[in-house]
């Protein structure tokens, strides 16, 4: 199998190469570094245009096998495609290479360490047939592997199996994996103040009833699947950046997200209060088909 990490020939950051080279180390497969060129080349092409995507090819491959000679304990092929757009490249390049992860980096309007999707990632995140994982803007090169996996669970998660599909994935890639949950708990609604003491009692009870509902997912798993004992973690904030950054975070963690239950079966679809999670998120994000 092939992690394809997926570049805009227009884009200049190595973010996507750097996250792929991660999984890599910890799963064993091999990446394939792939710049992507907007293209619609047909017999009737003007000769000057060919010649011109010949060496614009070869300009994009040269920056292409720099990026890659710094990376190092990972099998990685680069590969310039082109295509009449960059989502139908990454479509074809994943059904031609027996891929089974796209990688893709954040836009570049984005803040840094943080993702925000581009029209590219965007349409990515909307369809993909095979797990799609994004890369915070400026992620930096490591050496390392990934450490750990932590998946957000939502009221919704049993509709895709998020908890279990996490497990099967911790396991094979022998990393921790935790569980987080997220509660946003505005201090000021309608104008009017919400006592402190009522806001907490609020929030122990909701981290009660999703504790229980948990327990119930990983119970339900370990009947398949041998998920070791996992840490159950609370994220609690008065906004999203608040209760997303109430969670600690760590060096090669990786967030798993499921995905929508309004997506379609086999395919990749990120929900409202997935969107929310990703934006926050301080560490690279996994979002897995609906199963």
């Amino acid at each position: 199998m092939t992690i394809l990490a997926a570049f805009s020939a227009r884009g200049q950051s190595h973010a996507p190469l750097h996250l792929a080279a991660e999984i890599a180390r910890t799963n064993g497969e091999k990446v394939l570094a792939a710049a992507i060129l907007e293209a619609n080349v047909t017999v009737d092409s003007d000769q000057v245009e060919k010649e011109y995507l010949t060496a614009l090819s070869a300009r994009t491959e040269a920056s292409l096998r720099t990026a890659i000679a710094g990376v190092h304990g990972v099998e990685i092929t680069p590969t310039v495609h082109l295509a009449t757009s960059v989502p139908r490249g990454i479509s074809e390049l994943t059904a031609e290479n027996d891929v089974d992860l796209v990688v893709a980096g954040s836009s570049s309007s984005g803040l840094l360490g943080r993702i925000l999707l581009g029209s590219v990632t965007e349409r990515m995140v909307h369809g993909a047939d095979v797990p799609v994982a994004i890369a915070p803007r400026g992620y930096p090169a490591s050496p390392s592997s990934i450490q750990r996996l932590t998946v957000a669970f939502g009221g919704h998660a049993d509709a895709n199996r998020v908890i279990a599909s996490a497990g099967e994935l911790a396991l094979a890639w022998n990393v921790p994996l935790r569980i987080v949950s997220f509660t946003v708990r505005p201090v000021w609604r309608f104008g009017y103040g919400v006592e402190s003491g009522a806001d907490d009692l609020a929030i122990r009870k909701w981290t009660e009833r999703t504790t229980e509902k948990v327990v119930e997912q990983l119970a339900e798993a370990r009947k398949s699947i041998p998920i070791p004992d996992v840490d159950v973690i609370i994220g609690a904030g008065g906004d999203w950046p608040g209760a997303v950054n109430d969670v600690s975070w760590q060096p090669g963690d990786l967030m798993v997200l499921g995905s929508g239950a309004a997506g379609q079966f086999n395919q990749v679809f990120l929900g409202s209060a997935a969107a929310r999670i990703l934006r926050h998120a301080p560490v690279p994000v996994m979002i897995l088909p609906r199963a």
